[in-house]
């Protein structure tokens, strides 16, 4: 994987992308530290395909329905609430 300066991506960024393309995946920095890869939309929709179910996704399946059981309140005191005024 190439890595590229956000600097030269922003510059060339058509062969930035002619290179992720043909190559693969490209790396791009900031200052040093790498910050984002450009991957092709074959690899992206693979990636997404691949990857493990979203939370609404596992919220919503039926393994996900469940009896709870909630205890009882208990017996202690409530404040009373005055209006103000």
């Amino acid at each position: 994987m190439q890595t590229w300066p956000v600097q030269n991506a922003k510059a060339r960024l058509r062969k930035l992308l002619d290179t992720c393309l043909a190559e693969g995946p490209q790396m791009v920095t900031r200052r040093g530290a790498e910050a984002a890869v450009l991957v092709s939309i074959d690899e992206w929709r693979r990636l997404t395909a691949a990857a493990r179910p979203s939370l609404k996704e596992l919220l919503l399946h039926e393994s996900a329905r469940a009896d709870f059981s909630i205890p009882a309140r208990g017996n202690a005191r409530r404040r009373s609430v005055t209006a103000l005024g």
